[in-house]
């Protein structure tokens, strides 16, 4: 079992190689500024994306012995260990914004005893969500939890044939919080939104405008519940004028070091870490 007392050279030893890529990113995360790869040595101040996209002051969400648990597609997943399912655990965590964010939460506030699982799982959509949340959510019962979705509500409909349409994800999006709500009535809620860069050779510019109705029925559903929003597309269309888009996500969707990064600094900073 890794915990947080335990998540040693040993634990981290599993993941190391790939580790070596978040040059700058586990351990030291800066909001206020951080050294975009391939951006020229400009910085990107992650403060001022989310002040201009939030709204709201950012006020602690988290507290001493929390369960948090991540959920979502393959952003969140992030090429997690899913035969590992202990709390804590580095290669259980991914290689994402997820394990980034968790690591800098372990090492910052070591007596704060968090237990961090991620269950996010590749391709998944809303109504994938669902059909495994008894096991995946609420048997873990998280004091606080996170979930990105989207992407693929809206991409598989363009390249896999899926029938779904806003009105889908946004429906489907409401009643599994409202599910959420009435197992974990004191759940604490961190919706995430989607978010779609042009860059690869897959996303169309033409795609944005449609897509922007998936992040504005992220943000509705949001505040529906109360939940903290963090407004990654918002966010990554401001990284994008200081470095092109494939800088933080080579296909437009999947997250380079520097997008997890710049994620993970978001994440904190939206829930008051």
């Amino acid at each position: 079992m890794t915990t947080q007392a335990t998540m040693n050279d040993e634990t981290l030893k599993s993941v190391q190689p790939s580790r070596r890529e978040f040059v700058g990113a586990g351990l030291g995360l800066s909001a206020a500024g951080l050294l975009a790869a391939g951006a020229g040595g400009t910085l990107l101040s992650v403060e001022n994306a989310l002040a201009a996209t939030a709204g709201e002051p950012f006020k602690p969400l988290l507290r001493s012995g929390d369960t948090i648990l991540f959920q979502g597609d393959s952003i969140t997943d992030a090429g997690r260990k899913r035969e590992r399912d202990e709390a804590n655990d580095a290669a259980a965590l991914g290689l994402g914004y997820a394990w980034l964010a968790s690591a800098q939460l372990l090492i910052n506030s070591p007596e704060a005893n968090y237990k961090i699982f991620n269950r996010g799982i590749s391709g998944n959509k809303v109504y994938q969500l669902a059909e495994r949340w008894e096991k995946d959510c609420l048997e873990l019962k998280p004091d606080v939890l996170s979930i990105l979705i989207g992407v693929n509500d809206f991409w598989h409909i363009r390249k896999n044939g899926y029938d779904g349409t806003l009105e889908k994800y946004q429906s489907g999006y409401r009643e599994l919080l409202e599910r959420t709500r009435k197992a974990l009535p004191n759940v604490r809620l961190v919706i995430c939104e989607p978010f779609l860069l042009v860059a690869g050779k897959e996303v169309k510019e033409s795609w944005l405008e449609e897509f922007s109705g998936y992040c504005t029925a992220a943000r509705r559903v949001a505040e529906g519940v109360g939940a903290v929003f963090v407004p990654f597309h918002s966010m990554f269309l401001a990284a994008c004028k200081v470095a092109p888009p494939d800088t933080w996500a080579g296909d437009g969707v999947h997250p380079s070091a520097s997008g997890a990064t710049v994620m993970a600094s978001a994440w904190l900073k939206a829930v008051g870490a």
